[in-house]
């Protein structure tokens, strides 16, 4: 059982009812990460705008699910665990992708995703070397961090509330 409840859209202001509608238009349904998030709309709204600009980096689809997989990985979420492997099916990836991803294994982007979330971004040289020497420059390097801490976000939060997980379930 949740321990913050998701908000009904009746239950919030006009402004937060229209961000949560659009989620709901985009993604075919309102996940409940969503209305939990709308507790403090602010932090809905910020969420929301963060994974506009997000979706605007050079990774692709398959990268963003990679990171995104690695990281929930390593924070425990079985909320985001399900949702992303459903986006990360639509992106192009295998089931056995799919667990690669989760442990740092896919490709450079779930290690480096993977180590930054581990070592709370504490990298030793070694590992900056090792993702640069797999043709991951600088700027990738930030947008790894960017998703990372995004994801961060919605690990914890799920953590903490128990969303009610509303996507197909996985295996571990």
């Amino acid at each position: 059982m949740s321990r913050i409840t998701p908000l009904s859209l009746e239950q919030v202001t006009d402004s937060t009812r229209a961000l949560l509608e659009g989620v709901q238009k985009k993604i075919g349904f309102l996940p409940n990460v969503f209305p939990t998030l709308a507790h403090a709309p602010a932090v809905l709204a910020a969420y929301l705008q963060h994974s506009v600009a997000l979706g605007k980096t050079s990774l692709s689809a398959t990268q963003k699910e990679a990171i995104f997989l690695a990281t929930s990985q390593v924070n425990g979420c079985d909320y985001c665990l399900a949702a992303h492997t459903l986006f990360a099916g639509k992106a192009g990836l295998s089931g056995e992708d799919i667990l690669s991803a989760r442990h740092g294994q896919l490709n450079a982007f779930a290690a480096l995703a993977r180590q930054v979330t581990e070592r709370r971004g504490h990298l030793s040289s070694e590992q900056i070397q090792a993702a640069r020497a797999a043709g991951i420059d600088d700027a990738k390097i930030v947008e790894v961090i960017a998703h990372v801490a995004s994801q961060t976000l919605t690990n914890y939060l799920n953590n903490v509330a128990l969303t009610e997980v509303d996507f197909p379930a996985i295996n571990s």
